[in-house]
């Protein structure tokens, strides 16, 4: 292994950078005397979302990081072999901050990570911040920079382009994607425009791809280039820049995706593609230069265009690259968004003259994930492969990222997900039965329905297929019936299915209404089973009428009264009885003949916000809630005539029912939103005439305004899904 470069360290006192900092968790809470101890863990899934970027500490054996595009960032704990997340102290109003742009570890202090976080780019998205700790990302400093940055949008898995400098560990460089290079000289406190710096920004939405240290010398790849104009750019005093002479072009060498560092040999390796991913590639190239001599070497594995069996085109582009530490030129690279062929893992031992497909000789074993199959009969070695790290302790260990795990391995044959504790999906829906086998099913975004016998492994028998989803849509169990639920979402061979023992095995409906496979939207089904109503919202917005089942998806028959896009809501305890509110107009409409037809109750209630929630309270006729976010919370008890707005919540974004407390009459309540000051999780006993909070300031996990439920068989259980952190659940303790 090469050491690292010479680093000075000093202490920020006093100074004007240090009163730029503010200190993590910075939420105001609510907690008072009165507040239960909770105790909050993740539902077991494993992994569901992209992984956009793993480090491995170059001087601490079994020190890594992983970054996600909407989850937050994990360290890796090698004791007990699990992710550890680091940034659910985020709340609600930080929640763009939980998706990565960049991390960076400094090679000269181990216990130094830094972390730059923005999720858009957009007006809508607030600025990015950079983290910096001390102790491995126990705890936090926060600087909020005045520029946004898109950990979630094109080019998220290319980086990293956040660098410490090797000269100076109180140097350090942020590649932006529409504001050029950064630069701080006081270990991430404050930062400035970093000077002397060519590229200048198109709009494409890339600027600063990558960034990389090759001894003393820093490089830079440029995402805005027209593949003619330089994208690779390197500095060795810091200040003066210049393009990389003889560097490739062309289309295949449009955007500089990553780049990693041979010490032994003095080389570098750069992976490129036609389009910065992780999807929209067609083209693509690995280059190596050796920095000493400045010439280049194309090493391409594999180039894109070809064909394949069934004389699909092989198109594709090339994504992470990762050197071995100790063993001079070998090196690992993968391909990215491979559709046709499928993507690989391509691994050198001579620099790059000649390659082996890891792929070939793969055997995967998903058991502890069985999701990963999505329903075929074994699953893909892998897709959108940006994330690619070779662990510099072990040559014989490589991960990578795919759209939803992390892949590892230690022989280099055999590959099983390496994820435990890194939970990313976006939950749409939960249910929590009142009996069965299951605890727990939800609807999920790119991984559609799950059926959880246990909360502490990922399902047994992986997603719901008969069809497969990608993403669900709607989820609904009739009350009296728990055996029985129906499912909505996008998929290839069908978009809606029903199953009648609880979820553990399903049947697509016998038809399907032609709008439901591209516009399925939310389902419901009243309390016996003998009728669906199932809404038709397309992902452009545009909504559609309401149809009506009494077969079990056998037939379905238009219901013109429902308003069109609408969540339908059954009544808990009268089959006649479904609901919905029209979000435009401010109005509840009531249907008492079993869906067929719906008329207007109360009118004048907040409107303009689609994603106002109405939820009927279990076992009760007409008992109503309605969520209008920062509009508060409304209760009616007869069937949405009329409706009272309460006056112990100010904004209430979700709210959900469990199991009462002891010598209580009525369901424990669990709310999502904001009762003092804060956006927070509460609870309540008494119908909601006072809540206490439940969760407290380590655990906030952004934005979890979706959906909340509480167990009915488990008293103060409640289930809490996230947008990017999986499921929470907590236990009073």
């Amino acid at each position: 292994m090469c050491a690292s470069g010479p680093s000075r360290r000093v202490v920020l006192a006093g100074t004007a950078a240090a009163a730029a900092v503010t200190v993590i968790p910075s939420f105001s809470g609510v907690a008072t005397a009165a507040t239960p101890s909770y105790r909050w863990r993740q539902v077991v899934i494993g992994g569901t979302g992209f992984v956009s970027g793993v480090l491995f500490h170059p001087a601490v054996r079994g020190l890594a990081y992983a970054r996600t595009d909407i989850g937050g960032a994990y360290r890796w704990d090698d004791r007990s072999a699990r992710w550890i997340p680091l940034n659910d102290d985020l709340g609600w109003d930080d929640w763009n901050l939980l998706g990565v742009e960049a991390m960076a570890v400094d090679p000269a202090h181990p216990d130094r990570v830094y972390l730059a976080l923005g999720t858009y780019t957009q007006s809508w998205a607030g600025n990015g911040a950079v983290l910096r700790s001390e102790d491995r990302g126990a705890t936090w400093a926060r600087t909020d920079l005045t520029v946004k940055l898109g950990g979630n949008e094109d080019g998220r898995g290319t980086g990293e382009r956040l660098l410490v400098d090797p000269r100076d560990s109180d140097t350090l460089w942020l590649g932006t994607r529409h504001d050029g290079l950064l630069k701080s000289t006081d270990r991430g406190a404050t930062w400035t425009t970093a000077s002397g710096f060519p590229g200048t920004p198109s709009g494409s939405g890339q600027g600063v791809t990558l960034l990389v240290a090759a001894g003393r010398t820093l490089y830079a790849g440029w995402g805005d280039s027209d593949g003619t104009a330089p994208n690779l750019f390197r500095t060795s005093d810091g200040t003066t820049w210049e393009a990389v002479p003889g560097q490739p072009s062309g289309t295949a060498a449009k955007v500089p995706i990553r780049a990693s560092y041979d010490c032994h040999t003095r080389e570098l390796y750069v992976t490129y593609a036609d389009a910065p991913g992780p999807n929209g590639q067609t083209d693509g190239s690995v280059h190596k230069l050796a920095t000493a001599k400045g010439t280049w070497t194309d090493v391409t594995p594999v180039k894109p265009g070809g064909t394949t069996s069934d004389g699909s085109a092989d198109t594709f582009g090339y994504g992470g690259v990762s050197v071995d530490a100790r063993r001079p030129g070998t090196l690992v690279v993968s391909t990215n968004d491979r559709w046709a062929a499928g993507d690989t893992v391509y691994r050198s031992t001579n620099g790059g003259r000649t390659w082996i497909s890891l792929k070939d000789s793969a055997v995967l074993d998903v058991s502890e994930t069985p999701f990963l199959t999505f329903g075929a009969d074994k699953p893909k070695f892998g897709w959108w492969i940006q994330a690619l790290a070779l662990d510099p302790y072990d040559s014989q260990h490589v991960v990578y990222g795919t759209g939803a795990t992390l892949y590892g391995t230690r022989d280099l044959k055999h590959w099983a997900p390496q994820i435990r504790g890194l939970e990313e999906t976006s939950v749409r829906h939960l249910i929590s039965p009142p009996t069965g086998q299951a605890h727990l099913l939800s609807g999920l975004g790119d991984v559609g329905v799950m059926y959880h016998e246990r909360l502490t492994a990922s399902p047994s028998r992986g997603m719901a297929s008969n069809p497969v989803f990608g993403s669900a849509t709607g989820l609904a169990q009739a009350a009296a019936k728990p055996s029985y639920v129906v499912r909505t979402g996008f998929g290839d061979h069908g978009n809606g299915a029903f199953s009648n023992d609880g979820g553990r095995t399903w049947a697509p409906f016998a038809t399907q209404p032609a709008l439901a496979k591209d516009a399925p939207g939310p389902i419901a089904v009243n309390t016996d089973g003998s009728v669906l109503l199932w809404s038709f919202v397309h992902w452009d917005g545009t909504r559609y009428p309401a149809r009506r089942s009494t077969d079990n998806g056998a037939g379905w028959s238009e219901v013109p009264t429902f308003p069109k896009g609408a969540t339908p809501v059954a009544d808990p305890a009268d089959p006649q009885r479904f609901y919905a509110y029209d979000t435009d107009t401010g109005t509840l409409y009531a249907s008492t003949d079993a869906g067929l037809s719906f008329t207007a109750g109360a009118t004048g209630l907040p409107s303009g916000d689609s994603q106002f929630e109405l939820v009927a309270a279990p076992g009760r006729v007409g008992d109503l809630w309605l969520s209008v976010k920062w509009n508060g919370l409304y209760r009616s008890t007869d069937g949405g005539a009329t409706f009272t707005k309460l006056t112990s919540c100010w904004a209430s974004y979700t709210l959900g029912f469990g199991k009462a407390a002891e010598g209580a009459d009525y369901p424990a309540l669990y709310l999502v939103g904001s009762v003092e000051s804060s956006t927070a999780v509460y609870r309540s006993d008494d119908e909601a005439r006072t809540w206490v909070r439940i969760n407290d300031d380590r655990h906030q996990w952004g934005w979890i305004g979706e959906t909340i439920s509480g167990d009915p068989r488990v008293y103060g259980r409640v289930y809490i899904a996230t947008n990017g952190r999986g499921i929470q659940y907590g236990d009073p303790v």
